[in-house]
């Protein structure tokens, strides 16, 4: 799976930084700016709650679970977009959860609070 992630960080970055906007989504993106790519990620995180919602109950193989796992792949996309604007990638998340790992929800929430 990570694998898949820095082809995509790889893409990502070549397109911010070769793309032109008329012909590249992620370019277009870019030059909009950082406040249009969080409104992208905003509008996303709101279609997954409620397919979400929808999917609840329903299978794997119905419409409203497809829904669910497409508006997903929709917000995990334009949250690396986010991040490789700002000059990160998803290494740097999933070095972030490495870092969690073994560790109680309780005992990483506590450990954020201090800090």
């Amino acid at each position: 799976m990570s694998n898949m992630l820095t082809q995509l960080d790889r893409v990502l970055r070549m397109r911010m930084q070769e793309a032109d906007a008329d012909s590249s989504y992620v370019a277009s993106l870019h030059t909009k700016g950082l406040n249009k790519i969080l409104e992208k990620v905003g509008e996303e995180s709101t279609e997954l709650v409620l397919a979400a919602k929808d999917a609840e109950g329903k299978g794997a193989d119905s419409d409203e679970y497809q829904a669910m796992i497409s508006e997903t792949a929709d917000l995990w996309f334009h949250s690396l977009v986010m991040l490789n604007h700002l000059g990160a990638d998803s290494r740097a998340v999933l070095d972030e959860l490495g870092r969690r790992f073994g560790l109680s929800g309780l005992e990483e929430k506590a450990s954020r609070s201090q800090d």
